[in-house]
């Protein structure tokens, strides 16, 4: 076995377009791999269906940061601080029957554009006199503006900075994403660089009482990959885009090919009404519609993707495939070792599985290597269609549901060209190698 890899891998260097697939496709197995156990299955699936209250600290619809490489004017990150997850930035001290809380964050703003939002988050845990909260805003060259005058209602509560009337009119009806990051007076509105200050001044009026605050100014552009229109970071699914992929292509190739290569040789060693069925059937699901029938078993029946890999592979098991390798079987049955094996009494099973198959291996393997990216980019096709698995985030169903939001119209490409350019990726590295390796065990390619 290590002969034969070592000579496959002599023949496979006169092939440098095999050699870069085949490294990318090692890296597509190791992620598929490696994904899972960094993102289990369940959390990938709360990460994926979870709403506001999961991705609630993420811009929305912004693209991916490494855009700023390729631009002068940068971007907008987001700024996040919380007293919840740094408690240092809250000081206390009593005040009467309860305590007076302050918090400050400080923060710098080095960017050209100016935030998406500006959010700030209240919880507060209180019995029956609710705690009192203000905010003063602070900017570089020394302005300071009151942001906030509001009682706690409740044990989480947000105060939207563009949705509070009083703070628009104190702002003159700019926007305060503008209005409190730009230089006043400045015609068209430029960003003011700088240090800013939000300060944050709670009173309680229980012993028990407490107030923690999160301060969320929400950027243009966010981790690796962006997110989409629900704040979900797309990276999570793009990543596990990788098992689902990898796992669908190859249990799909590897059972249709070994599935369709035992048929064949079944039918050619018993013949009689064996091959007759066998042949019949091909010639039946060749007049099957594949995707029509796909459609109606994702409509009708189940959207789970190990259902729709069990059709996909009973229909194409029964393909032309099976006549070739037939053709090649009948060539194979009449050699004389075959003749050899029956004379020493080997049984059916043990001609088939080590006398007639093993022959056909080295046709088989380029045949699996291609018929890979066909599998992977079927499950993209019938995601694009809505017919995906709805609970599991793959490439297709990114796909599916950026053309549903229009993305394209509304300049978020990159939701459409991250999914689709992996999806190119692969099934362009499985197939130069897949043609590599059919010009290696067949050496007439060669010359063509």
């Amino acid at each position: 076995m290590r002969r034969w890899l070592r000579d496959l891998l002599k023949e496979l260097r006169y092939y440098p377009s095999a050699l870069l697939g085949g490294s990318i496709i090692l890296v597509m197995l190791v992620l598929s791999v490696l994904v899972p156990i960094w993102i289990p299955y369940p959390e990938a699936v709360r990460l994926w269906r979870g709403g506001e209250e999961v991705w609630y600290r993420l811009p929305r619809q912004v693209p991916p940061a490494w855009v700023n490489w390729f631009r002068r004017e940068k971007l907008a990150d987001t700024v996040i601080f919380s007293t919840r997850d740094q408690p240092s930035l809250k000081r206390s001290q009593p005040a009467g029957e309860g305590r007076r809380i302050e918090t400050e964050f400080v923060f710098d703003y080095p960017y050209d554009t100016f935030p998406q939002e500006l959010v700030l988050y209240i919880w507060a845990q209180f019995r029956e006199k609710a705690p009192f909260l203000t905010a003063t805003w602070k900017t570089p060259d020394g302005r300071s503006l009151r942001i906030m005058e509001l009682r706690a209602e409740g044990m989480k509560q947000r105060f939207r900075f563009a949705q509070d009337r009083r703070l628009l009119q104190r702002l003159r009806g700019v926007p305060p994403e503008e209005a409190l990051f730009s230089v006043p007076e400045a015609t068209p509105p430029r960003v003011l660089k700088g240090t800013y200050r939000l300060r944050v001044e709670a009173v309680t009026f229980e012993p028990d009482s407490d107030v923690d605050v999160e301060f969320v100014a929400y950027g243009q552009v966010y981790g690796w990959a962006g997110t989409d229109r629900y704040r979900r970071d797309l990276g999570v699914a793009l990543l596990w885009g990788f098992p689902v992929a990898m796992a669908f292509g190859l249990l799909g190739s590897v059972g249709t090919t070994l599935i369709a290569m035992w048929l064949a040789a079944a039918g050619v060693w018993f013949r009689g009404w064996v091959d007759e069925l066998i042949q019949r059937l091909v010639e039946i699901f060749s007049i099957i519609p594949f995707l029509p029938v796909l459609i109606l078993v994702g409509t009708l029946y189940s959207r789970s993707l190990m259902v729709i890999l069990g059709v996909a592979i009973i229909l194409s098991v029964f393909s032309i495939t099976i006549k070739n390798y037939r053709a090649i079987f009948l060539q194979i049955r009449e050699l004389p070792y075959i003749e050899a094996a029956q004379a020493y009494g080997a049984g059916s099973g043990r001609i088939i599985l080590r006398y007639l198959l093993p022959r056909v291996l080295p046709l088989v393997i380029p045949n699996l290597v291609i018929g890979v990216p066909s599998f992977v980019f079927l499950e993209a096709s019938l995601a694009v269609l809505g017919l995906g698995d709805p609970v599991l985030p793959t490439w297709g169903k990114v796909l599916d549901e950026a053309i549903f939001s229009g993305s394209l119209l509304q300049g978020s490409y990159y939701w459409v060209l991250e999914p689709a350019l992996l999806l190119m990726v692969a099934g362009l590295s499985f197939s130069v190698v897949g043609f590599a390796l059919d010009r290696v065990f067949n050496p007439r390619l060669r010359e063509i």
